[in-house]
């Protein structure tokens, strides 16, 4: 292994809050930023709806953080939801600074509404190509800004000397590897969509920041809280493409194989009820029917479609199908991790010198349930704050670990089910709808007997990745006896008030911080 020269900051994923931290500490000293693929691959390129933020005249920051900690089914912590509700503003009208090209009506920002925001807060740009709009302008930015850019190098391992992080490890084209110091690592790599048959996420989301803090001794939070996008197009052959809330938000209605819109029964505000209901509602009257469910905007104005939806319009008539004038199929496919490594409100782990942000990170702000829009937010507000609090050199105050761990067993070593086996396994028995029995089918598949792997290529490191957060999946999903926002157990089918707070996993164990004397937001419950 070569060692490299040594950086201030080394800043390991390229999405919105990966970018967003490079740039806060560009001027500052010497960053590196590194990109598994690309640097403008990560989830947030294929984000469509928008970004939340309560700017618009009858809108404030009070009612955002009131939808959030609704929509997070009782699990927010909500000072971590104030820091998100109240630095917004400041944080788009940074991004407006920098040329982000939000879409306008007129002179003023062009506002849509999404489930469950009680108004019309969500930005988006490009019609439903928000992500990639954002992606775009910071990357630019980034390149402009003198930030040491290394593409087409995964992220292995964080060396820890004297207890603290002291750098990556980097697989190199070629299977070449380096070590690369640094004063201090933040980890924005994104989720662990890959876990799972059916989703969203692109290919390079397979949990390895996640990993690798864990093997760094960093604690992870709520992993059973995955959230499950209700709509992805369902077509055969076809990609589980993402159908954006906003379509539903500008007035799309679900219906079932015989014309029902089945959502008038299911929650008072049908289509834009939580994710998690809607989701819920779709695959239980797919297997009720054994028929599709389809996404309808037929009855809505066709130049709205057109304008607001172009890119979904455009992949879906690839795959065969007009949305102006034909129902889309779709199901249900995992979207975004709620938990995530355990951080306080600036961002810091429980190792001295790594950082983490974005949807890699458990700050306590989406709770059981992440209020849509609030993901790509969630990167800008708390990479700024993370990098604030780096550059303040208060790095050292990590949050304190959990008490009461339990020990958990093999998580690594041995054989490891192919990436096939494992996807399929956490789909069907670790999916939407959980129990005693399904999770046991899964951890099953996911210890199949044989040798260790070797892990020599980025493919087998991915692997790797994706079997130890599928076993800490199912883990915290089996200790959590309960049904709460994103994790759904048949046998446990109601919320319990002794569930309320964070099931925490670490190299030693796995514990339980009951809500109201969590420590891990740095700040009071209510402060």
């Amino acid at each position: 292994m070569r060692t490299a020269a040594r950086f201030d900051l080394i800043v390991v994923g390229s999405g919105i809050a990966g970018l967003y931290a490079a740039l806060q500490a560009a001027p500052y000293g010497r960053v590196l930023l590194v990109s598994k693929g690309a640097l403008e691959e990560s989830n947030t390129r294929y984000a469509q709806g928008g970004i939340a933020v309560a700017l618009g005249p009858d809108d404030s920051p009070e009612l955002h953080l009131r939808d959030t900690i609704a929509a997070g089914d009782g699990l927010c912590e909500p000072a971590a939801v104030r820091v998100l509700a109240r630095e917004a503003p400041e944080c788009i009208l940074d991004l407006l600074a920098r040329g982000v090209p939000f879409d306008r009506d007129g002179e003023n920002l062009a506002w849509t509404l999404e489930a469950a925001h009680s108004r019309s807060r969500v930005l988006h740009a490009g019609g439903d190509a928000t992500g990639a709009s954002i992606e775009r302008t910071l990357a630019r930015a980034v390149r402009e800004a003198g930030v040491s850019i290394r593409e087409h190098a995964l992220c292995t391992g964080l060396p820890v000397e004297h207890g603290r992080v002291a750098g990556i490890d980097l697989l190199l084209p070629g299977g070449e590897v380096e070590r690369v110091p640094a004063g201090t690592v933040v980890l924005a790599t994104g989720g662990a969509g890959q876990m799972f048959s059916r989703t969203t996420n692109p290919a390079v989301a397979t949990g390895d920041g996640l990993a690798i803090a864990f093997r760094a001794g960093a604690e992870l939070a709520n992993l059973e809280f995955v959230q499950f996008h209700p709509t992805a197009l369902a077509l055969d052959g076809a990609p589980s493409f993402l159908i954006s809330e906003a379509v539903r938000g500008e007035g799309g209605i679900l219906r079932d194989g015989s014309g029902w819109a089945f959502m008038g029964d299911v929650h008072p505000d049908r289509e834009l009820a939580p994710r998690d209901v809607v989701a819920r509602a779709i695959h239980h009257r797919r297997e009720a029917t054994g028929g599709p469910v389809f996404l309808d905007v037929t009855h809505l104005d066709s130049a709205l479609i057109e304008r607001r939806f172009p890119s979904i319009l455009a992949f879906c008539r690839r795959w065969g199908i007009d949305p102006v004038r034909e129902l889309i199929p779709v199901s249900p496919a995992a979207h975004y991790l709620m938990g995530g490594i355990r951080t306080d409100l600036d961002g810091r782990t429980t190792v001295p010198g790594l950082f983490a942000c974005g949807e890699v990170a458990s700050t306590g702000v989406h709770g059981a349930n992440r209020l849509a829009s609030n993901s790509l937010l969630e990167g800008l507000v708390f990479a700024r704050r993370a990098v604030r609090t780096i550059l303040s050199e208060r790095v050292d105050d990590h949050a304190p670990m959990a008490a009461d761990l339990q020990p958990l067993g093999a998580l690594e070593g041995g054989a490891v089910p192919d990436r096939t086996a494992l996807c399929d396994a956490m789909w069907r028995h670790a999916g939407l709808v959980r129990s005693a029995g399904s999770l046991a089918v899964a951890a099953h598949v996911l210890h199949p007997p044989g040798p260790k792997a070797a892990l020599e290529t980025v493919e087998d490191w991915e692997t790797a990745n994706l079997v130890l957060l599928a076993r800490l999946t199912v883990a915290a999903a089996l200790r959590r006896e309960e049904s709460r926002g994103g994790h759904y157990r048949g046998d446990f089918p109601v919320p319990r008030a002794e569930w309320r707070g964070h099931t925490v996993l670490s190299r030693d164990g796995i514990g339980f911080v009951p809500l109201a004397t969590t420590a891990h937001t740095g700040a009071p419950v209510g402060a």
